[in-house]
């Protein structure tokens, strides 16, 4: 009698065994889904942004085809550039006074950056594998042993 596969059971698809991409040894996902410029027209403090947008954008673009790139046009408002990213957070950086090459660092920041909080590295809390702060006691390492 041949093997049949009982009538409820569908045969496992190789589709889904598929795992999903993650960042390791073999492959870079960058954390950076889309980067929105928002600028006014008329405003003086904007005109270092509009020359940014106007000989810097499209390059910008084509070397980073992994983020959306959004410009936005907000009248009687300072510059600003945000980051999005894929942990469902973002990044806001005000572009007020800065150069055109001081802009292209803010932007190359929001690219690099992985959109996860900003963590204080004087005062970390201690992390242990053990339930105590001295470790686990044992009978091995004292001074005298029991007797028994």
């Amino acid at each position: 009698m041949p093997f049949r596969l009982p009538p409820a059971t569908k045969p496992l698809m190789r589709a889904s065994l598929c795992s999903r991409p993650a960042n390791g040894h073999i492959a870079f996902i960058p954390q950076i889904r889309k980067l929105v410029f928002e600028y006014c027209d008329k405003w003086p403090s904007s005109a270092n942004t509009r020359t940014y947008i106007r000989d810097h954008l499209e390059k910008l673009a084509r070397a980073n085809p992994h983020a959306e790139v959004v410009v936005k046009q907000r009248n009687q408002k300072e510059p600003v550039v945000r980051g999005f990213y894929i942990n469902g957070r973002d990044k806001v950086i005000s572009l007020k006074g800065f150069e055109v090459t001081g802009i292209e660092k803010k932007v190359q920041l929001l690219l690099d950056s992985s959109g996860a909080k900003i963590k204080p590295l004087k005062r970390r809390t201690v992390e242990s594998t053990t339930e105590a702060a001295r470790g686990i006691w044992s009978g091995l390492h004292v001074d005298q042993p029991f007797k028994i």
